[in-house]
C-alpha cells in the first residue's frame, strides 16, 4: 500500500504531456514536428539536420529550446508560441482523474516544460480546470527546463512549498532524479517502470494511483 509513504505530502506536483493525458494522445508528435519546422526556419537548415539537432538539444540540454538559446541566443516567447499551436480536439475529459485529483489533501500544481498558456489549454481539454493552485511553465522557472535542478527550486520558491513535503509525478525517468535529489516523492508514470534509485514508485494508471493515497 503506497499511502502510507504520502502522508507528509502538503504539495502535489504534476507533469503535463504524457502525464496527465495518455501517451496515446501523441500530442508530443504534433509538437515535435513544430519544433522541427521552427529550427529549419530559424537556422536555415534542411529538415534532416533540424530534425537532428532537436533532439540532440532535447537530449544535452533538457530541451530543445533550453540547447536554442545557449547555443543560438533564441528569443524563447515566440518559440514556445509556435510549437504549441497544436489541435487538442482528439482529448478526451478524465471524470476518474478529475475526482482523484480533486481529493488530494494540499496544494495541487502542474509543472511542465511546455509553456504555461498550453499547459492550462490540456488542463481544460482534460476536464481539469479549476483543480490546480497553479499552473508553472518553463518560463516560470526562468526558462530553465526540468531535468535541472533549478528548474524544480525555482517552480517550488515561486509556489512555497517544501520539497521535502512534495511528490512529484512525470512520465520522463530522467526528469524525477533531482526531485529525488531534494526530498520530494517520486512517481513514474508510463506504460512501462524502469528500475531506477530516483524513482519510488511506478503507475500505468495515474488515477487509480492517486485514488488509493486518500
Amino acid at each position: 500500500m503506497a499511502r502510507q509513504y504520502f502522508a507528509h505530502v502538503k504539495t502535489w506536483v504534476f507533469d503535463l504531456d504524457n502525464t496527465l493525458y495518455p501517451p496515446q494522445a501523441r500530442l508530443f508528435d504534433q509538437i515535435e514536428a513544430r519544433m522541427t519546422s521552427y529550427v529549419m526556419e530559424a537556422l536555415r537548415l534542411d529538415r534532416a539536420e533540424a530534425d537532428r539537432l532537436r533532439h540532440a538539444y532535447w537530449r544535452e540540454h533538457g530541451t530543445t529550446l533550453a540547447g536554442l538559446m545557449r547555443c543560438h541566443d533564441l528569443d524563447p516567447a515566440p518559440y514556445l508560441e509556435a510549437v504549441h499551436d497544436i489541435s487538442l480536439d482528439h482529448l478526451e475529459p478524465d471524470p476518474a482523474l478529475a475526482g482523484a485529483i480533486r481529493a488530494l489533501p494540499g496544494r495541487k500544481i502542474v509543472h511542465t516544460n511546455g509553456s504555461g498558456a498550453y499547459a492550462a489549454r490540456v488542463v481544460a481539454a482534460r476536464g481539469l480546470g479549476g483543480l490546480f493552485d497553479a499552473i508553472y511553465g518553463v518560463e516560470h522557472a526562468g526558462y530553465r527546463p526540468k531535468p535541472e535542478a533549478d528548474a524544480f527550486a525555482a517552480v517550488l520558491a515561486r509556489d512555497g512549498s517544501d520539497a521535502g513535503r512534495a511528490a512529484m509525478f512525470e512520465d520522463d525517468p530522467r526528469n524525477l532524479a533531482a526531485p529525488h535529489a531534494m526530498g520530494m516523492r517520486t512517481v513514474h508514470v508510463a506504460p512501462a517502470p524502469v528500475a531506477a534509485p530516483h524513482i519510488h514508485h511506478h503507475t500505468d494508471d495515474l488515477a487509480g494511483f492517486l485514488a488509493g493515497l486518500v
